[in-house]
Protein backbone atom coordinates (compact mmCIF):
# COMPACT_ATOMS: atom_id res chain seq x y z
CA UNK A 1 0.00 0.00 0.00
CA UNK A 2 1.49 3.32 -1.03
CA UNK A 3 0.63 6.96 -0.63
CA UNK A 4 0.33 8.66 -4.01
CA UNK A 5 2.88 11.12 -5.32
CA UNK A 6 0.17 13.80 -5.08
CA UNK A 7 -0.28 13.11 -1.39
CA UNK A 8 3.44 12.91 -0.59
CA UNK A 9 4.35 16.04 -2.54
CA UNK A 10 1.33 17.89 -1.17
CA UNK A 11 2.36 17.19 2.41
CA UNK A 12 5.92 18.33 1.67
CA UNK A 13 4.71 21.55 0.04
CA UNK A 14 2.35 22.26 2.93
CA UNK A 15 5.16 21.56 5.41
CA UNK A 16 7.28 24.17 3.65
CA UNK A 17 4.47 26.73 3.92
CA UNK A 18 4.03 25.81 7.59
CA UNK A 19 7.76 26.24 8.20
CA UNK A 20 7.46 29.78 6.86
CA UNK A 21 4.09 30.53 8.46
CA UNK A 22 3.70 34.19 9.38
CA UNK A 23 6.48 35.35 7.03
CA UNK A 24 4.21 36.36 4.16
CA UNK A 25 3.49 34.74 0.80
CA UNK A 26 5.97 32.13 -0.40
CA UNK A 27 6.54 31.87 -4.16
CA UNK A 28 5.94 28.38 -5.49
CA UNK A 29 9.47 28.33 -6.94
CA UNK A 30 10.86 28.67 -3.39
CA UNK A 31 8.64 25.85 -2.13
CA UNK A 32 9.75 23.66 -5.03
CA UNK A 33 13.43 24.45 -4.49
CA UNK A 34 13.33 23.96 -0.72
CA UNK A 35 11.59 20.60 -1.02
CA UNK A 36 13.30 19.52 -4.26
CA UNK A 37 9.97 19.09 -6.05
CA UNK A 38 8.97 19.97 -9.63
CA UNK A 39 7.33 23.39 -9.69
CA UNK A 40 4.97 22.42 -12.52
CA UNK A 41 3.66 19.51 -10.48
CA UNK A 42 3.16 21.71 -7.41
CA UNK A 43 1.09 24.13 -9.49
CA UNK A 44 -1.37 21.29 -10.10
CA UNK A 45 -1.58 20.54 -6.38
CA UNK A 46 -2.18 24.10 -5.24
CA UNK A 47 -5.58 24.43 -6.96
CA UNK A 48 -7.32 21.72 -4.90
CA UNK A 49 -5.52 22.87 -1.74
CA UNK A 50 -6.78 26.41 -2.35
CA UNK A 51 -10.31 25.30 -3.21
CA UNK A 52 -10.29 23.10 -0.12
CA UNK A 53 -9.47 26.09 2.08
CA UNK A 54 -6.00 25.00 3.17
CA UNK A 55 -3.97 27.63 1.29
CA UNK A 56 -4.54 31.11 -0.07
CA UNK A 57 -2.83 32.56 -3.10
CA UNK A 58 -1.55 36.11 -3.25
CA UNK A 59 -1.03 37.64 -6.68
CA UNK A 60 1.60 40.12 -7.72
CA UNK A 61 5.34 40.63 -7.50
CA UNK A 62 5.37 39.79 -3.80
CA UNK A 63 2.84 37.01 -4.28
CA UNK A 64 2.87 33.35 -3.52
CA UNK A 65 1.05 31.00 -1.19
CA UNK A 66 0.25 31.11 2.51
CA UNK A 67 -1.53 28.67 4.77
CA UNK A 68 -5.17 29.60 5.25
CA UNK A 69 -5.06 28.40 8.88
CA UNK A 70 -2.54 27.97 11.64
CA UNK A 71 -0.27 24.92 11.07
CA UNK A 72 -1.62 23.39 14.28
CA UNK A 73 -5.09 23.39 12.71
CA UNK A 74 -4.17 21.50 9.52
CA UNK A 75 -3.68 17.74 9.71
CA UNK A 76 -1.86 15.50 7.28
CA UNK A 77 -5.24 13.78 6.81
CA UNK A 78 -6.76 17.09 5.61
CA UNK A 79 -4.11 17.34 2.90
CA UNK A 80 -4.22 13.70 1.82
CA UNK A 81 -8.03 13.67 1.62
CA UNK A 82 -8.07 16.77 -0.58
CA UNK A 83 -5.45 15.42 -2.95
CA UNK A 84 -6.14 11.67 -2.91
CA UNK A 85 -9.68 11.20 -1.66
CA UNK A 86 -10.58 8.66 1.02
CA UNK A 87 -7.75 7.40 3.21
CA UNK A 88 -6.77 3.75 3.38
CA UNK A 89 -7.74 0.61 1.53
CA UNK A 90 -11.25 -0.19 0.42
CA UNK A 91 -12.84 -3.30 1.79
CA UNK A 92 -13.92 -5.95 -0.69
CA UNK A 93 -17.51 -5.03 0.21
CA UNK A 94 -16.86 -1.41 -0.83
CA UNK A 95 -14.86 -2.33 -3.93
CA UNK A 96 -16.97 -5.14 -5.34
CA UNK A 97 -20.19 -5.19 -3.35
CA UNK A 98 -19.31 -8.64 -2.05
CA UNK A 99 -18.11 -8.98 1.55
CA UNK A 100 -15.03 -11.06 2.31
CA UNK A 101 -13.32 -12.55 5.32
CA UNK A 102 -10.53 -9.92 4.95
CA UNK A 103 -12.86 -6.90 5.24
CA UNK A 104 -12.30 -6.48 9.01
CA UNK A 105 -8.54 -6.40 8.39
CA UNK A 106 -8.88 -3.66 5.77
CA UNK A 107 -11.16 -1.68 8.10
CA UNK A 108 -8.59 -1.94 10.90
CA UNK A 109 -5.79 -0.86 8.57
CA UNK A 110 -7.85 2.13 7.45
CA UNK A 111 -8.59 3.14 11.07
CA UNK A 112 -4.90 2.91 11.98
CA UNK A 113 -3.75 4.96 8.99
CA UNK A 114 -6.49 7.54 9.50
CA UNK A 115 -5.62 7.82 13.20
CA UNK A 116 -1.98 8.59 12.48
CA UNK A 117 -2.74 11.09 9.72
CA UNK A 118 -5.49 12.84 11.71
CA UNK A 119 -3.25 12.92 14.77
CA UNK A 120 -0.39 14.66 12.94
CA UNK A 121 -0.57 18.38 12.19
CA UNK A 122 1.73 20.55 10.13
CA UNK A 123 2.93 22.08 13.40
CA UNK A 124 3.88 18.56 14.54
CA UNK A 125 5.87 18.02 11.35
CA UNK A 126 7.70 21.31 11.91
CA UNK A 127 8.56 20.36 15.50
CA UNK A 128 9.73 16.90 14.43
CA UNK A 129 11.93 18.37 11.68
CA UNK A 130 13.46 20.87 14.12
CA UNK A 131 14.18 18.07 16.58
CA UNK A 132 15.80 15.87 13.91
CA UNK A 133 17.89 18.81 12.76
CA UNK A 134 18.94 19.62 16.32
CA UNK A 135 19.96 16.00 16.95
CA UNK A 136 21.81 15.92 13.65
CA UNK A 137 23.87 18.95 14.57
CA UNK A 138 24.60 17.58 18.01
CA UNK A 139 25.72 14.30 16.48
CA UNK A 140 28.36 16.02 14.33
CA UNK A 141 29.76 18.32 17.03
Amino acid sequence: MQLSTRGRYGVRAMYELARRYGQGPVPLREVADAQQLPENYLEQLMAPLRKGGLVQSVRGAQGGYVLARDPAQITVADIVRLLDGPIGPETDQEATGTPSVADPVWEEVRRAITGVLEGTTLADLCRQAEERQRRGYMFYI
